[in-house]
């Protein structure tokens, strides 16, 4: 009996295993900016448990990120607009994001065709209720290059 108790609690904690690394696949995005300006996603659902979230940003494109170059921007929905606008000025050396930008809850360097990058941040910067956007910052691509982050 007591071999059986045994087995059994063994087999519960590796049941348990593969429900803890699910819980922390949750806690990241892959998400694709390419050559006809488009984000693969149109929502990122980020789970309340998560302590950090990370989004891994590629581009599958051939362009060149002087001319196609995507970033990946999350602020505040209300904060979206301004924040694109006044990034434009910053210049792509500093990523089309303007250096010490309070509205900016994380953001990628701009990546061109073929190029990847990643940013972490902590989701106790995120509120419920609030309504958060994300986007490519690159002059002319915010319009387009958009989605709507939500913290669940």
């Amino acid at each position: 009996m007591k071999k059986h108790l045994i087995a059994g609690i063994a087999l519960m904690g590796a049941i348990a295993v593969p429900g803890l690394a699910s819980a922390a696949a949750s806690c990241s995005v892959e998400v694709q900016g390419n050559d006809a300006m488009q984000f693969n996603t149109k929502t990122i659902a980020v789970d309340k448990s998560c302590k950090q979230f990370t989004v891994n940003l590629t581009h599958p494109g051939k362009l060149p990120k002087a001319s196609m170059g995507h970033n990946w921007v999350l602020t505040t929905q209300a904060d979206m607009q301004k924040v694109a606008t006044d990034g434009m000025s910053a210049g792509l050396d500093k990523d089309y994001v303007k250096p010490g930008d309070a509205r900016v809850i994380a953001h990628t360097k701009v990546i061109g065709g073929g190029e990847k990058d990643s940013v972490t941040f902590d989701v106790s910067k995120l509120k419920a209720g609030e309504k958060y956007a994300y986007f490519c910052s690159f002059p002319g691509h915010w319009a387009i290059m958009k989605g709507e982050l939500t913290l669940n």
